[in-house]
């Protein structure tokens, strides 16, 4: 791999959730950087305001584990393909890109499924009371199927009536209650995308 680093050493680093495709954060590794985070599998890179090494969540927590590292066509610019503990941004966002311009904030299906399924993993995880899916646990796995299956039944029946507006509203409850039961059964969702991954390439 032959990086081009700048005049001041330094590669500019995007850092990128594996799972939904967000885009967490923009910095800067040199080559100590880049070495350790490719050794480690944690997410270093360098300050340039205090001009020293730092790892991602030294002092937050809020690691990241790295996945892949790619490097783009003009070899200077880096991704890291991350798994991200906690926010990524220091204000407390998910990701530093929190803000739009212009036009209306958007997400991709991507970003809004993994979102669906780290809130579903908490509430199991923690079961509030007065929620949903605290509710829908305490009944049972077959419950939770028997929703996915009456959930796909009425997204069916929207889809052969041409309403495309009430199709949309059953297809939300089918992923909501589908990402239920996956996480129920201890599958993520992004072992279904690489099944589907395996699938495309064959």
């Amino acid at each position: 791999m032959d990086v081009t680093f700048d005049e001041r050493g330094l590669v500019p680093v995007i850092a990128q959730d594996i799972d939904s495709g967000e885009v967490l954060m923009l910095a800067y590794a040199n080559r100590e950087a880049l070495a350790a985070t490719l050794q480690t599998k944690e997410a270093h890179y360098f300050s340039r305001s205090r001009r020293s090494l730092w790892r991602k969540g030294e002092s937050s927590g809020h690691r990241q584990e790295v996945v892949e590292v790619r490097y783009d066509c003009d070899d200077d610019a880096l991704l890291y393909r991350v798994r991200q503990t906690g926010p990524a941004c220091h204000t407390g966002a998910r990701s530093c890109f929190y803000r739009t311009l212009a036009g209306t904030p958007s997400a991709s299906p991507g970003e809004v499924l993994a979102l669906l399924e780290r809130v579903v993993a908490e509430r199991l995880r923690e079961l509030p009371e007065g929620s949903y899916v605290t509710r829908l646990h305490r009944q049972g796995l077959g419950r939770v199927a028997q929703k996915v299956v009456e959930e796909a039944g009425e997204s069916v029946i929207a889809a052969l009536e041409k309403e495309p507006r009430k199709l949309v509203s059953e297809a939300a409850d089918l992923l909501f209650h589908l990402t239920i039961l996956l996480c129920e059964s201890g599958v993520t969702l992004q072992e279904v995308a690489e099944e589907l991954l395996k699938r495309h390439q064959q």
